[in-house]
């Protein structure tokens, strides 16, 4: 895998495996792997970590060749609770360290004071049961916290929700100026971009669906991207986006399409930055 195919060592384009269970979180893990990814995304919240592990061990990949992430749940974020989540997620996963270990969200309604659950994340890394820290979900506030108190420990990213109509630039720009990378969740608004008509007429031109060109318009901006689905054909369809070189002007046309159209926003979610 290229430089240029990664990024903090983690590869631009990954699979996502949120909403998928049971033998269908296997069978999506298994399809993505034939198909050519190499970075599996998951989660302890995901209740799916089992099936992605028996998928990636039982695909006849070596574990070097498959960049593994899952994030330990802000229900987990108790005194002394983060190690032994972390440990019961890499029994799940069968490995004995990820590549990339996220805090999925910052702790719920702050139950949990930061300084303490950051301190057991740096535990965990400093124990070496992950390569990479990273963060998820984490506003302004929590990132210039987060790496405050992580000290020389290189945030690798921040995986928050943008797609083509919701770029979520507040956050985005601080992380740059920060030099944090950001990874996108939901790259494909979950279906939404595919009727969009500014993504159909690029697609066009370039013989590729809207989804594809959501995903190329999104690593071009230089995040990594995790889409997810259970159908072979969009999974292989999403794989190769990453081929898909756009224009100035394409890239300008789809920035403007951002409307703000947040997807993930409940009683679970921080403040979200607006400015």
């Amino acid at each position: 895998m290229s430089a240029k195919q990664t990024v903090n060592g983690i590869p631009k384009i990954g699979f996502g495996t949120w909403n998928r269970n049971g033998q269908v979180a296997y069978d999506s893990v298994r399809c993505a792997l034939d198909i050519g990814y190499r970075h599996i995304d998951t989660a302890e919240g995901y209740n799916n970590e089992e099936f992605v592990g028996a998928a990636i061990a039982e695909s006849g990949l070596s574990r070097d060749g498959v960049f593994l992430t899952t994030k330990v749940a802000p229900e987990s974020f108790g005194p002394g609770q983060i190690m032994p989540h972390v440990r019961a997620s890499l029994d799940k996963l069968r490995v004995d360290k990820v590549d990339l270990l996220l805090l999925h969200y910052p702790s719920i309604g702050d139950e949990y004071d930061i300084e303490d659950y950051m301190a057991q994340f740096a535990e965990v890394f400093d124990a070496g049961l992950t390569a990479r820290l990273g963060v998820s979900n984490f506003t302004k506030l929590y990132i210039d916290r987060a790496s405050e108190l992580l000290g020389d420990r290189v945030i690798a990213t921040n995986q928050v929700e943008i797609h083509p109509h919701m770029q979520n630039r507040p956050i985005v720009e601080h992380c740059k100026k920060a030099g944090i990378p950001l990874t996108a969740y939901s790259p494909l608004g979950r279906g939404a971009v595919n009727d969009d008509e500014t993504l159909c007429r690029i697609g066009s031109a370039h013989g590729a669906t809207a989804a594809q060109i959501a995903l190329a318009f999104l690593m071009a901006e230089g995040f990594m991207v995790i889409p997810s689905s259970g159908n072979q054909g969009r999974i292989a369809e999403n794989f190769a986006s990453q081929e898909i070189v756009l224009s100035e002007d394409d890239i300008r046309d789809i920035r403007m399409l951002d409307k703000g159209f947040r997807l993930v926003n409940g009683p679970w979610c921080p403040e979200w930055d607006v400015a």
